[in-house]
Order: C-alpha cells, then sequence, then structure tokens
C-alpha cells in the first residue's frame, strides 16, 4: 500500500513540529531555571549582605541613618535621628552607660539604658541630639552627645 505524497509531507511536518517542541522543552529547562535559580541565588546573597545601604545611608531596615560628622546642636530637642557605628568605649554610670560609638566620619558619645554592648560590635542606635557647653578660658569645648530614647 502506498502512502499518498501529501500524508508523507505531513508526516514529516509533524516530525519536525515534534522535534522543535521537545528542543524548546529541553533548551527552557537546560538555561531557564539555572538563570532562574542563578538569579534567585545572586538577589539572597545581595539582600543577606546589605548591612546597610550605601554605606551609613539607608540601611536594610529602611531607617535613614544619620552620620555622626553631620550632628549638630539643635534648638529643637524632639528632633529624633539614628546613628549607626561600632562601639569603641563604654563607661558604666550609675543606672545607665555611657558608649563611644565611632562611624567612619566621626565618634559621638551616647547616654542609654542598654548594658552589655561589647567593643567592636556594631550598633544602631535611635535617640535625641543634645549640647553640653563647657566655657573654659573664655572658649567653648561643648560637645554634642546622644541620649537615647
Amino acid at each position: 500500500m502506498k502512502i499518498p505524497t501529501y500524508l508523507v509531507r505531513m508526516q514529516k511536518i509533524a516530525q519536525q513540529v515534534a522535534l522543535m517542541q521537545y528542543l524548546s522543552f529541553l533548551y527552557w529547562h537546560s538555561t531557564a531555571l539555572p538563570l532562574s535559580l542563578g538569579l534567585t541565588f545572586f538577589l539572597l546573597a545581595g539582600l543577606l549582605s546589605c548591612d546597610n545601604l550605601g554605606r551609613y545611608g539607608v540601611n536594610a531596615i529602611g531607617v535613614n541613618v544619620t552620620p555622626i560628622r553631620e550632628l549638630k546642636p539643635q534648638q529643637d530637642d524632639t528632633a529624633t535621628v539614628y546613628i549607626q557605628g561600632k562601639v569603641e568605649r563604654q563607661v558604666p554610670l550609675l543606672k545607665r552607660h555611657l558608649y563611644q560609638i565611632n562611624d567612619f566620619t566621626g565618634k559621638i558619645w551616647v547616654i542609654t539604658n542598654q548594658t552589655g554592648l561589647k567593643q567592636g560590635e556594631k550598633v544602631m542606635i535611635k535617640g535625641k541630639i543634645h549640647y553640653q557647653s563647657i566655657p573654659l578660658a573664655g572658649k567653648d569645648f561643648g560637645e554634642v552627645y546622644l541620649e537615647e530614647n
């Protein structure tokens, strides 16, 4: 029995379409899946490495962190700022603690109720800026400090 020519052509076209579908299936699974896994890996690695975004700008929890060099005495004691840096020194007081925090822009003393902060530990502290004037020989040797809320 002889198969008509148009059926032979249709069968070849069907085989070619099936082959193209199979190749596209293999291509998608060989490139798209590893690609999506790779993108997921880099996204997670990027998020986990975001100790803060922009060094001391907006950190991972979305808080505007103020560089210490920008802290100035303010008339308004209601302004709250966030600072971030490493603990350099600590001084225990009667009911509170005094820590010197250092970021790459400067240092500031922080009065807080927190205990147990270790030297070299990275911290983020929310507080109000204060200024203590220390006049000596006609000059003001005052200092800005932060009181934690």
